[in-house]
């Protein structure tokens, strides 16, 4: 497993191609997309949009893959699920990569399914050896059907579970040494967890496993009932901007991805923080 790792880090990290910044696609946006093609470097797909998809949707599917590379954003796949993975769904994201032929491709360090039944959210996995060797074997069943580069992302908990051994940084470090992904680093959902948890990022800061960073999320979101959610649903807060201009300057990112799921604004609204983004990344030499 060891050895198998080294080699899969390598392949989704340093010999991973430099993208850029980019944008999440949702639909209603498509055609300013088209409009403004040269100011997006790529785009992220979800994944599940595309499986059993319509004709007319892989349609679009292809002809994005035509005027822009293409990363693959999964949902569903719950590598921390201790039943293992579904088959049937692991076929139908195997296909997806092998149509579109991403760089990498990712998924949540999470699960959405326990005894057989879609629990409809991102669970957070406790911090524990047991886990990390559940999400091992899990990723070795998916490496042997999809042999694409697999990036896991750090997903956003309102409350840690109970029975830690780890906080999340050693957590997510040790997961991925375990299974030898590379790291999709949502900047959102690291900072929220951090206010929601009451965990000083300064302090943090340097045990994340930075050298294992491919892409980065971002995202704005919104206070409720004194908690903050990441919503996908406003702009980037000055607080992100900050983390993630932090991290640009740490970190080999290969690619930045804006997720903006609701409310959506004036496309040039969305515009205006990939260049941001790419401009921190220019100024950091991880970009021309």
């Amino acid at each position: 497993m060891a050895a198998v790792g080294v080699a899969a880090v390598a392949a989704a990290g340093t010999e991973a191609p430099a993208l850029g910044s980019g944008l999440g696609y949702r639909p209603p946006f498509r055609a300013d997309l088209f409009a403004n093609r040269s100011r997006v470097d790529f785009l992220e797909i979800i994944a599940d949009h595309y499986f059993d998809a319509p004709k007319e949707k892989l349609a679009e599917l292809d002809l994005l893959r035509a005027h822009f590379p293409i990363v693959a954003h999964g949902l569903d796949l719950s590598v921390g699920s201790a039943e293992g993975i579904d088959s049937a769904y692991l076929e139908k994201f195997a296909r997806l990569i092998e149509r579109i032929d991403p760089p990498w491709w990712s998924e949540h360090l999470c699960f959405t399914r326990a005894g057989g039944v879609d629990i409809g959210h991102l669970a957070a996995l406790p911090y524990t050896q047991e886990a990390i060797d559940v999400v091992a074997r899990n990723v070795e069943t998916v490496r042997a059907r999809i042999s694409a580069p697999l990036l896991l992302e750090n997903i956003t908990t309102v409350v840690r579970v109970p029975g830690a051994e780890m906080d999340e940084p050693e957590f997510l470090t040790r997961a991925l040494d375990a299974t030898g992904c590379g790291w999709l680093c949502d900047v959102a959902n690291l900072y929220t967890n951090a206010v929601n948890q009451r965990v000083d990022i300064d302090a943090t800061f340097e045990r994340w496993p930075w050298e294992r960073l491919v892409q980065i999320h971002y995202a704005g979101g919104r206070w409720r009932d004194g908690v903050l959610i990441d919503s996908h649903d406003a702009a980037t807060s000055e607080a992100v901007w900050a983390l993630y201009d932090r991290i640009v300057a740490r970190a080999p990112a290969k690619g930045v991805i804006l997720e903006r799921d609701e409310r959506l604004p004036i496309f040039a609204e969305l515009l205006d923080e990939v260049a941001r983004a790419r401009a921190t990344m220019r100024d950091c030499g991880r970009w021309p």
